[in-house]
């Protein structure tokens, strides 16, 4: 059973998350990526692995999906910011 506090960890996850697909789809539909800042997603990036790493570490479902899916939104984000350039 998911206690309480893992159902907060999985709505704040849920809410965190869901932020970045705006951001994709626009990215994707117009193909302009000149006002994101490769570095930050970079960054951002090695942070969500980082955070991923700690999850598996802690056992919490939360942590765990919330970044295994915004790690693939902020790697779609650098691809197409590679590939828009």
């Amino acid at each position: 059973m998911i206690d309480t506090f893992e159902i907060v960890g999985l709505v704040a996850a849920f809410l965190t998350t869901s932020a970045f697909v705006p951001q994709v789809y626009k990215a994707w539909k117009t193909k302009s990526t000149e006002s994101l800042s490769l570095p930050m997603y970079l960054i951002f990036f090695i942070g969500i692995m980082l955070w991923l790493i700690y999850g598996f570490h802690l056992n919490s479902l939360a942590m765990i999906v919330s970044n295994i899916i915004t790690g693939i939104l902020a790697l779609l984000l650098i691809i197409l910011k590679i590939k828009h350039q």
